[in-house]
């Protein structure tokens, strides 16, 4: 019996190391390449006084993404290392809320980001959207406000429902388990799944709307530029624009089929689905952001000019 016990032990815990180990290899690129855009804007800033307004996205969208993984893989690194430590009062209680906060800021940052890109890039000549097309800068400060205050609602809802009494109990709990052990489909936890399913379909349609839009005036303008033999370099950062919508839809549309998938196999003991998804929602966070750093001159430019100083030396 022991044996069959102390293999049991062996193998989970060779299970938790290993996925700690591919969950990091996700992760600290994702960090490194957040870090180097805030870094960057931050510059920027104390340089210029000031950030337009997609460079406000961009800074509050590394933020947000840099604190997620930080805080992901530091939960992901206890629940499989040191289970023991998050059975300490407030500990797992503070982790999911800041897990949760940051996650649905990244997603409504995100979306905000290509909203934006949607109203200034694009062109229509419908008067709503020439309307909003002219006040975007002055609502983005208060669409990034509204994102704030509905991810700490979703933070605030998953810490409560962490702090329940059976969420905590030992006996429900096992090393590594404790994403299954968290969420589990009873009246408890529909407020959760509901404001988490209504978060994400919301931004989705956002996403899906804004890339489809500007796909469109992209591709139409794209049409114009060839029959009217306008030069090359505007034609091709036409064509680059669509390139990184285009993808950025791709990924997007990854990441909401993860959540989905992470709503049905939570409720299941489907750990190794469960770590595929989490190495697919990593991969989304720094993917995603290295395709904003070569879509933005400024980023892209900066990064080469480190990379070539590296070679270098």
């Amino acid at each position: 019996m022991e044996a069959c016990h102390s293999s049991q032990q062996s193998n989970v815990t060779s299970y938790g190391v290993t996925t700690v180990a591919i969950i990091s290899l996700e992760a600290f690129p994702g960090m490194w390449i957040n870090a180097f855009i805030i870094c960057v804007l931050c510059i920027a800033w104390i340089k210029k006084k000031t950030l337009n307004s997609n460079e406000k996205i961009l800074l509050l969208l590394g933020c947000s993404r840099f604190c997620y993984l930080c805080i992901t893989w530091v939960y992901k690194f206890l629940s499989f290392i040191y289970p023991n430590y998050l059975y300490v009062s407030t500990i797992l209680e503070l982790v999911i809320f800041f897990q949760t906060f940051f996650d649905n800021c990244n997603l409504w940052f995100s979306a905000c980001l290509c909203v934006f890109y949607c109203m200034k890039i694009a062109n229509f000549r419908n008067r709503s959207f020439i309307y909003l097309k002219v006040k975007i800068d002055r609502m983005m400060p208060w669409l990034l406000f509204g994102s704030g205050i509905l991810a700490s609602v979703a933070g605030i809802v998953a810490y409560d429902i962490a702090s329940k009494p059976h969420c905590n109990n030992s006996s429900s709990t096992g090393q590594g388990n404790f994403g299954t052990a968290i969420i589990k489909m009873d009246k408890h936890f529909f407020p959760s799944f509901f404001l988490a399913g209504f978060e994400y379909a919301v931004s989705f349609m956002a996403v899906i709307f804004s890339a489809v839009f500007l796909l469109f005036s992209l591709w139409r303008h794209k049409r114009k530029m060839q029959t009217n033999s306008m030069n090359s370099l505007s034609m091709d950062a036409h064509i680059r624009a669509m390139k990184s919508v285009l993808s950025f839809l791709v990924m997007y549309s990854i990441n909401f089929v993860c959540f989905v998938l992470s709503m049905v196999y939570v409720t299941r003991k489907g750990n190794y689905m469960t770590v595929l998804i989490v190495v697919f929602q990593y991969t989304f966070a720094g993917l995603h952001s290295l395709i904003l750093v070569f879509s933005n001159p400024k980023l892209e430019k900066t990064l080469l000019k480190i990379l070539s100083l590296e070679r270098s030396v």
